[in-house]
């Protein structure tokens, strides 16, 4: 937490999800609009539908039956609400931030947003930022890949290939990569640490 602080980055630390999803309800107001990340984080959390059914205005991507120009058009329009959630694929004990995306959506929301609050689970702590590099590249892409059924190199052995896992031959995840060292505007960015294994 403190590393966060260091880095303009608030921190906080909730024991378990009930806590967590408590923690932000309270720090988002009930009419603030909300943009999200496609995340197992948010997902097993369900701050999603408690958002939702409270009243806020909840714009996601993950809707059944929608095209993909549907899709990529409510990502942008997520960015865009008043706070934006997502989780980070690895966060270094000294307060290093990392997102791997395939569409840059979570990347434009994370590092541009009104105001962005990452929640991530104590297994996405890494010791430094090159484990944490390595753990978005080589243990959460590959596990994303095979619960989105894409066809790389590492969903049929879960061993990353990046020299060869190119287009057309693969529908590659690992397109766009960001590493937040700091935070420029104060009280922009939060992120909550949570005592529980969430998400990959």
């Amino acid at each position: 937490m403190q590393n966060l602080e260091k880095r303009n980055i608030q921190g906080f630390y909730c024991v378990d999800k009930s806590a967590a999803v408590d923690k932000i309800l309270e720090m988002i107001p009930a009419t603030s609009s909300i943009g999200a990340s496609g995340s197992q984080t948010l997902e097993q959390l369900g701050i999603i539908e408690r958002l939702a059914g409270r009243g806020n205005k909840v714009i996601s991507h993950i809707k059944p039956g929608i095209s993909q120009k549907e899709s990529l058009e409510l990502r942008r329009q997520a960015t865009l609400a008043d706070y934006y959630l997502a989780s980070a694929n690895a966060v270094s004990v000294k307060g290093e931030l990392v997102f791997f995306s395939a569409y840059g959506n979570r990347i434009s929301g994370i590092s541009y947003a009104n105001k962005a609050i990452v929640i991530c689970g104590i297994n996405k702590l890494t010791a430094n930022i090159s484990d944490a590099l390595k753990r978005a590249r080589e243990y959460a892409a590959p596990l994303n890949c095979k619960r989105l059924n894409w066809n790389t190199p590492c969903f049929q052995n879960g061993i990353c290939r990046e020299d060869i896992c190119l287009f057309p031959g693969y529908k590659r995840m690992c397109c766009q990569q960001l590493i937040i060292e700091a935070e420029a505007i104060p009280d922009r960015l939060k992120v909550i640490l949570v005592g529980e294994n969430l998400g990959f």
